[in-house]
């Protein structure tokens, strides 16, 4: 499947890629990359020669239904690893076990340090996990950039448009130098930090230090608020409506005062047939 798939994307979206020398011929590798779009992890394992594993949602694997099995056979025919990520901590454990186990079997291992897909296309601030496979393993980490990725399919597009993205293939970090110091987190964070530097100087994204996840947290709870002043104003503009279209006081309007008159007409009538009769 992954033959067919790559075939596919080059041949429809033509990728071009830089640095392609830097992926080892074989042995064990961390391939880091930043996060714009779904499909960066189609993109990428489509112009390599090696298997590259990549983690995904549990959910993609154990969805009901015809739909549901053929996205599961979908997602493993790529090379995608199932995890559970509601868990929490315990999610991030699974994960660094899994990425783990992929390297000591000298395959690649590709992980996305951010966490999640870029809202608004910067680079966000690493998550530990990538070094944490690092200094377990000892294994080497390729820094990758996807360029233009987000532009070809972005969030909630289901129909990707037809453009050349790109990738970027930095030279191997070595950390060797920290081996078995994973349960440092001042060394772990260094270490995240030096791989979000190269991702950054090969992506020429701008770089924002807070988490993925905070700053979607962010954006949602600003298109809220902006959703309800909208409606705050659109409630103010129907009530000053209203008022301007009220009657000044004291002011009968027009039909009120010839129902009246009506009224008075009537009344008089009756009265001069009773004293004529």
């Amino acid at each position: 499947m992954k033959l067919s798939i790559g075939g596919t994307l080059r041949l429809a979206f033509r990728p071009w890629v830089e640095g392609l020398e830097n992926i080892p011929a074989e042995g064990p590798a961390i391939l880091a990359s930043n996060h714009l779009s779904f499909s960066d992890s189609f993109f990428l394992p489509a112009m390599l020669d090696r298997k590259v594993t990549f983690i995904a949602k549990a959910e993609y694997f154990t969805s009901p239904g015809v739909k549901g099995k053929l996205t599961a056979a979908f997602f493993k025919g790529v090379g995608q690893l199932p995890v559970d990520r509601s868990g929490g901590r315990a999610a991030g454990e699974a994960a660094v076990r899994s990425g783990a186990g992929v390297v000591e079997r000298g395959e690649l291992f590709g992980i996305y340090p951010e966490g999640t897909r870029s809202p608004d296309g910067r680079l966000y601030r690493g998550k530990p996990g990538v070094a944490r496979v690092a200094l377990a393993t000892g294994a080497p980490v390729i820094p990758v950039a996807m360029i233009d990725t987000e532009k070809i399919q972005p969030p909630g597009k289901v129909v990707p448009k037809l453009m050349r993205p790109g990738i970027r293939i930095g030279k191997p970090l070595d950390f060797s130098r920290y081996h078995g110091m994973e349960g440092d987190r001042f060394i772990l964070r260094s270490v995240t930090d030096e791989i979000m530097y190269e991702i950054m100087k090969l992506s020429g994204q701008e770089y924002v230090d807070i988490y993925a996840t905070v700053a979607k947290r962010q954006l949602t709870e600003e298109a809220k608020r902006r959703k309800e002043d909208e409606k705050a104003q659109e409630k103010a503009q129907e009530k000053a409506g209203e008022k301007d279209r009220e009657p000044a006081g004291g002011e009968r309007a027009p039909g009120a005062r010839g129902a009246q008159g009506a009224q008075g007409a009537r009344g008089a009538r009756e009265e001069g047939e009773d004293a004529g009769a």
